[in-house]
């Protein structure tokens, strides 16, 4: 964690109750309304927001003592050292902290009010698993044609195929400005042992810009991957979010957060499947001591570029995540997620005549035990479970996977 971001939560938990300027007058919003706002954007990083917003609060009531420093350690963490300066003189003399507060002030002076600088943040994996259903082969015996009218046997390629793999995945994040705007890539490579036609590899890139509207949260993030399939270009990815966070406050601890987001998808070596998906999804989160818990529930909405079998479909998608960390360091996670899909027309008339109908059963489950500071072994297994109205898209997955994972400081 940033030191002045440190310091600032710190002083909000050890500065004293402020002497409130009890007048009527008081213009709209309420000043403990733009605290909490300002402490929020401490929280999220938006430290340029985040300033303007106690400023507010100090010129609505100057003898709100946690405005006064937190908006001093800010000014230092951005590297205005005259105007900290003069900041923590008001405190002093106007406040009379007490040690723990004077403490800050001291510690901020001696380390200097360095000039913002961006931090960077990466991590390493490598593992070793084995997958069921490399291929997501059918579970069906036999597949249909026009209707129930011709039955054949599946080929030996469209069965489930069962392999073991590597894996190594890399991420990296870095600050691009100080009110909480980043970027990051991620990467990953799967080699299977021997169905090398199922190798991938993907790379993400993206960014995300927080800011306030309203005194509603806004996050935008924009993306853009590439995969590969067997050694070739399989799919290219594009995609933007908005993440909105509304100012009420619910009981327990819970957030809301709306996300709406555009997702492109071109395939690069199947003709007629590229598509544009919409997304709206409502989110419940509540983070705990030691626990974090969400769940969400959304509506998809899935437009074929042209002639793609079933045309454009609609959706259903839900999830719910359970994080528990225990004794020791070790951290346990539990996930489910389910998505249905309702094609519009048949899926190949005149070879496959039924309106594809789709819902797909997610569940991972996670064990990470840590080896030092910096490394962690993860212990992880998912399983799939693919239901359809045509049985040959129906199928079944498994996988095992062991990590090593490794933090960069």
């Amino acid at each position: 964690m940033k030191r002045p971001l440190f310091l600032a939560l710190a002083a909000t938990l050890l500065c004293s109750p402020h002497v409130r300027a009890a007048t009527e007058e008081n213009p709209a919003p309420d000043p403990q309304a733009l605290y909490r706002d300002a402490l929020q954007s401490i929280a999220e990083g938006r430290q340029n927001d985040a300033a303007d917003t106690l400023q507010r609060v100090i010129d609505q009531e100057p003898l709100h003592a946690g405005a006064w420093l937190d908006l001093a350690l800010i000014q230092c963490g951005l590297g205005h050292t005259a105007e900290a300066e003069r900041l923590f003189t008001i405190i002093e003399q106007r406040f009379a902290p007490p040690d723990g507060i004077m403490q800050l002030i001291t510690d901020a002076r001696q380390h200097g009010c360095n000039s913002w600088t961006a931090q960077s943040q990466y991590s390493l994996s490598v593992g070793r698993g084995i997958d069921q259903n490399v291929n997501q082969g059918s579970r069906a015996n036999y597949g249909t044609l026009m209707g129930a009218e011709t039955q054949f046997d599946l080929a030996p390629e469209f069965r489930p195929k069962h392999d073991q793999f590597s894996v190594v995945s890399a991420d990296y994040m870095r600050d691009l400005s100080a009110n909480g705007s980043f970027g990051y890539a991620q990467f990953q490579s799967r080699r299977n042992d021997h169905l090398h036609q199922y190798d991938s590899d993907s790379l993400f890139a993206g960014a995300e810009m927080p800011w306030r509207w309203r005194n509603w949260s806004v996050k935008a993030n924009a993306m853009v991957g590439v995969i590969t399939l067997g050694g070739q270009y399989y799919q290219r990815q594009f995609q933007t979010q908005l993440r909105l966070g509304p100012p009420q406050i619910l009981p327990y601890s819970v957030q809301f957060n709306l996300l709406g987001s555009l997702t492109r998808v071109e395939y690069m070596t199947l003709d007629n499947f590229d598509a544009t998906t919409g997304e709206l999804r409502a989110q419940l989160s509540r983070r705990g001591e030691s626990s974090i818990v969400s769940a969400n529930f959304g509506i998809l909405d899935d437009r074929a570029d042209s002639a793609r079998p079933g045309g454009n479909r609609h959706g259903l998608a839900a999830s719910a995540q359970w994080r528990q960390r225990l004794p020791r360091g070790i951290t346990t996670e539990l996930g489910y997620s389910w998505q249905s899909w309702h094609s519009a027309s048949p899926y190949a008339p005149g070879v496959i005549d039924v309106v594809r109908r789709q819902y797909n059963h997610s569940l991972r489950a996670a064990i990470s035990y840590p080896l030092s500071k910096q490394t962690a072994l993860l212990l992880e297994a998912r399983a799939v479970h693919n239901q359809e109205n045509v049985p040959i898209f129906q199928y079944n997955g498994r996988l095992l996977q062991l990590s090593w994972q490794w933090q960069g400081p």
